[in-house]
């Protein structure tokens, strides 16, 4: 039920031109996961629960082939950089210590028409955004008017629309960076009402004042009432790993600069959860620490930064789908951070944050703790507190940005259509089906054969239902890259036909070609020496 609420909320939002076509196939997207296995709402026979997913049999795979991707391009390529995993529950002045308890809150304003919440950050980043597009739209209109001869840079300084529309931007947001960093929630509801900002689902501007709200889950630790703990649910996983630096550079003798990663869950009571698993209250991280000598933070930062962006880009979605945002605010602890944004069917949005923490986190876990959390520099001959550089990316982010990229709706000769997943054929769900012709004659009992031969190395399907053009559709949906028939000939000359996702071409291959040929498209080996 909840499911079905989400795709209808989507429907009633304000469409207009691009924005509607992206909502429509957004929509589509969410359809198109549960129908194929990727994800399902979690509790859905008891009407579900808000912003809270369970990954199918297809999600699970895709999910766990991001997290390779990302743990191995961490953890073999870099001899510097470790693995942890450390656990969720954590000592309360953990939190205390890293600020979360006073200051790990988001602003949020409710419209008193619709009673709906929002982030009234977001609102005005949003509003931010369609003036953004607004003058993309005049510079794009004039460079087909122009072709070859335009000038971006000239027509940005001299286009009367496009001056006007970005001294609004400026002036806008001039404002909001100010009250950001004053934490000024009177400043955010005056910029909200003077950009005429409504709600999406209302369409009215009766906005409450804008107050902030905590996102840690509380529970208790101990099994009496009196003698009890408060205790909360990790909001990020990059505290256990402050915590255990000391056990990880002395056992490992670790030598700066070194990092450490972990993957694990981590939870937000999100009030303002939506956009499918964009944003949820249970989600799943990627984060890695790397400590370096102070004074080389903000060279390692820029480092990371082009690090992180190659990352992303080596899969093949587009260049220009990528793009870095600074922050207009920085935490508490950071003295300087970026994140890299994806174009989403709902705009640019983030999927990985970078972020040059300083020394904060070690230096308040040594006040906090009473213990001494320092390294001592064999080449400097000194002790010192290490300062950090992060990268943080969410699973469940980047598993939704795979699958936006690779969703792509085709027509066919002869007016057929196909939904098909180009993704990376490295972490597609399943590399392979095999399928007879027909179900008599000895062919499946070939296919069967072949699979057996294959299924060690690469995760298969065997499909024999229905004609072979629906089996192939079936594959194209969930991002198979390759399907093997089985045909009558296949009995004679040991040969079959391997069919391309993409492309749809088909070739005759020894069965004994099989292996090569799929192990040097879908390794994940292949990918990862892209990167280096």
């Amino acid at each position: 039920m909840y499911f079905s609420r989400l795709v209808l909320s989507l429907s009633l939002l304000k469409k207009n031109g691009h924005m509607a076509q992206q909502e429509d196939v957004f929509k589509k997207l969410v359809s198109h996961c549960k129908e194929y296995g990727f994800v399902f709402p979690s509790s859905e026979i008891y009407d579900g629960l808000g912003a809270v997913y369970d990954y199918g049999q297809n999600g699970v795979e895709l999910k766990n082939n991001i997290k390779k991707y990302w743990w191995d391009s961490m953890t073999l390529l870099n001899e510097n950089i470790v693995g942890i995993d450390s656990a969720v529950f954590m000592h309360p002045t953990i939190w205390k210590a890293s600020g979360h308890v006073d200051a790990f809150n988001d602003p949020l304003i409710d419209n008193k028409d619709s009673k709906k919440r929002y982030r009234a950050d977001v609102l005005i980043e949003e509003h931010l955004a369609k003036i953004d597009e607004k003058i993309n739209k005049e510079i794009e209109k004039a460079a087909k008017r122009f072709g070859d001869a335009f000038d971006e840079q000239q027509f940005r300084a001299t286009n009367p629309r496009v001056l006007e529309n970005q001294a609004k931007r400026d002036e806008v947001h001039a404002r909001f960076a100010k009250a950001l960093n004053d934490s000024d929630l009177e400043e955010l509801r005056r910029i909200i009402v003077d950009c005429e900002i409504v709600c999406p689902m209302s369409g009215t501007r009766n906005w409450t004042e804008v107050r902030q709200f905590n996102l840690m889950f509380a529970t208790e630790m101990g099994s009496t009432a009196d003698g009890a703990m408060k205790i909360y649910l990790r909001p990020e996983t990059a505290q256990g790993i402050f915590v255990n630096f000391l056990n990880v550079q002395k056992t490992g003798r670790m030598k700066i600069p070194f990092g450490i990663a972990q993957i694990g869950k981590a939870f937000r009571n999100e009030i303002v959860a939506r956009q499918f698993v964009f944003r949820m209250r249970e989600f799943e991280q990627m984060e890695m620490q790397f400590f370096v000598r102070p004074g080389e933070e903000l060279e390692w930062f820029a480092k990371w930064k082009e690090i992180r962006m190659k990352w992303h880009r080596t899969l093949g979605l587009g260049d220009r789908k990528y793009r870095y945002h600074d922050h207009d605010k920085l935490a508490h602890y950071a003295n300087a951070a970026t994140d890299i944004e994806f174009e989403m069917p709902f705009g640019f949005k983030e999927v990985e944050g970078i972020h040059s923490r300083t020394d904060f986190d070690l230096s308040q876990h040594e006040k906090y703790s009473g213990k001494k959390i320092q390294y001592f520099d064999p080449e400097l001959n000194k002790s010192y507190v290490p300062y950090v550089i992060e990268t943080s990316i969410g699973v469940d982010r980047m598993f939704l940005s795979l699958l936006a990229g690779a969703y792509y709706e085709e027509t066919l000769e002869g007016g057929e259509t196909r939904v098909v997943l180009k993704l990376p054929p490295a972490l597609a769900p399943v590399k392979l089906a095999v399928m007879p012709l027909v179900r008599k004659d000895g062919l499946p009992e070939k296919a069967n054969e072949i699979l057996h031969m294959l299924r060690f190395d690469f995760r298969c399907q065997y499909d024999e239902k229905d004609s072979i053009g629906k089996r192939y559709r079936r594959q194209d949906a969930i991002g198979t890259p390759y399907c093997i028939t089985v045909d009558h000939e296949s009995l004679n000359d040991n040969c079959v036909t391997i069919r391309f996702r993409d492309t749809m071409a088909q070739d005759r291959v020894p069965i004994e070609k099989l292996h090569a040929i799929i192990s040097d498209k879908v390794s994940m080996r292949g990918i990862l020496e892209k990167l280096k």
